[in-house]
């Protein structure tokens, strides 16, 4: 059995839609479109966080494989990417500095845990 699918016009479409939602209490239509907004928003801000922290992530394995900088306080036990929040606590007078995560590792410092990319 053949099924003949006519040609729907812009009209005919819209005739259709109206007459589906005009089926829907529009108690039941406004949360439905609310619930879409909010999951599509949340997605889009998921995502865009994703992307941030991807780049961020990337960005600090980079720095630490290209100049390879890594600091710790000379008070502390702990070392960071030069990029880190934690490295911006140090006090300059405090800082020192090394070629590598390794180099600072030999030293007797440990990575942090809150500076990723190390």
């Amino acid at each position: 059995m053949l099924l003949y699918c006519y040609p729907m016009t812009i009209a005919d479409a819209r005739k259709k839609c109206k007459s589906l939602i005009a089926r829907i209490p529009r108690d039941v239509l406004s949360i439905a479109i609310l619930i879409l907004a909010s999951s599509f928003s949340f997605g889009l801000g998921y995502l865009a966080g994703q992307e941030h922290h991807f780049s961020t992530s990337t960005t600090l394995q980079k720095e630490v494989q290209g100049t390879g900088q890594v600091v710790a306080s000379k008070n502390g036990t702990k070392y960071y990417l030069s990029g880190c929040a934690g490295a911006d606590r140090i006090s300059d007078a405090n800082k020192v500095w090394f070629a590598s995560p390794a180099a600072a590792a030999a030293a007797g410092y440990t990575p942090a845990a809150n500076c990723e990319g190390i």
